[in-house]
């Protein structure tokens, strides 16, 4: 037998012992006593690669998602969750199902039967915002159109800007091969603002120094008798979705606040205000003060939030707490020295987790594979605006 010197004799036990170990440990991740964990191999059949869990898919929506319904009785959340599901690009899917609200005649907040701006004209916002290829479209004041929202994902599918307005925006439109309808407006928001002009203009003048708060207190006058739904006052619908494979899109379309000045635009159409997407992490979008919104950027603040690992209703809490302590202007305050204006967030995250939050309580919609429903939103505060 040769005889071994001690590097030899080092080098032969040492091999030897690796093999000894790697006959009975198990590899990538295999039991070598029994059944291994699910998701894993069983010993001696190799290994088996590991997968991500797949996204619960969800669509979420201001209240108004689950209410207006089309000719088959399907509403937004649920038109868009089942085209999703099926296959469809996610944001077509929300396109389609907010359509569904911008053409119901029976509401006046979102789309052609919106209540008109000062003039009796209805000027109507939309944004969108694509998570997976980065791209982003909207438009504001634009007039003539019954579907905004299809105009702004136009906008992101066709051209290099985010955002066209007014006229350029309705010329855009009718390149794209879309209707204009001159003069649109709904019998019933067209009485609406003319018993408005009567309760704020009687004798066509008013004092310029009381002229805002007489604007601003006869519409929410007609709010208190129930002659406009407080919801519509302010009116918009956002819908935000995402898909199985983890895809995550938005849109958010609006008449705008009622009686507004010709021009004005509000959260709705601004990136990061009425709507944010970030396709890795997730979407968020508001209904209510469009200008408080705007100030605080809060959909942009809450899908940062959510980067941070923050729930969805976490995130949207401090949006809401942030812009509650940038209100101090007494006309915007009530007895209580808190927000009299109403204020609601729509937000999910690239899990599938979602919330709606709002600075008083109310509803939300959301569609999962439970169906669509109508939940509460957490609330920030107690009460209602007014208390």
């Amino acid at each position: 037998m040769k005889k071994l010197n001690r590097r030899q004799f080092v080098q032969t036990t040492t091999a030897a012992g690796v093999a000894a170990v790697a006959a009975t440990r198990p590899l990538f991740g295999e039991s070598a006593t029994g059944p291994a964990p699910q998701g894993r191999s069983e010993p001696g059949r190799g290994p088996t690669m590991m997968t991500a869990k797949s996204v619960k898919p969800c669509v979420v929506a201001s209240s108004n998602g689950n209410r207006s319904k089309d000719a088959d009785g399907i509403t937004c959340v649920a038109k868009a969750f089942k085209m999703m599901t099926g296959g469809a690009d996610v944001l077509d899917a929300l396109v389609a199902g907010v359509a569904i609200v911008e053409l119901d005649p029976g509401q006046t907040g979102v789309g052609w039967s919106g209540l008109p701006n000062a003039e009796g004209v209805v000027q109507l916002d939309a944004s969108c915002m694509h998570g997976p290829k980065k791209r982003a479209g909207a438009v504001a004041a634009i007039e003539g159109v019954r579907t905004p929202a299809r105009v702004a994902q136009w906008v992101a599918d066709e051209t290099d800007h985010h955002l066209l307005v007014g006229k350029g925006a309705q010329d855009f439109a009718r390149a794209m091969g879309m209707k204009i309808e001159e003069g649109l407006i709904n019998e019933t928001a067209r009485k609406q603002w003319l018993e408005w002009k009567r309760r704020t203009d009687p004798l066509h003048y008013l004092d310029p120094k009381t002229r805002a708060q007489a604007w601003y207190d006869a519409g929410l006058q007609m709010v208190r008798e129930g002659l406009i739904d407080g919801e519509h006052f302010w009116g918009t619908i956002n819908c935000d979705g995402v898909n199985a494979k983890g895809e995550i899109c938005g849109v958010t379309t609006t008449s705008g606040l009622a009686w507004k000045i010709p021009g004005r635009a509000g959260d709705s159409p601004i990136l990061g205000a009425g709507l944010y997407v970030d396709g890795d992490v997730g979407a968020a979008g508001s209904t209510g003060r469009g200008e408080s919104n705007l100030y605080n950027l809060s959909s942009f603040l809450i899908v940062e939030e959510m980067r941070r690992g923050a729930h969805p209703k976490d995130a949207a809490m401090t949006a809401l707490k942030r812009v509650a302590k940038n209100t101090i202007e007494k006309r915007l305050l009530n007895a209580k020295g808190q927000p009299n204006f109403g204020l609601n967030f729509y937000c999910l995250n690239a899990k599938g987790e979602y919330a709606g939050v709002a600075m008083y309580q109310g509803t939300y919609a959301v569609c999962t594979e439970n169906g669509p429903q109508t939940l509460q939103t957490d609330a920030l505060y107690e009460g209602k605006p007014t208390d």
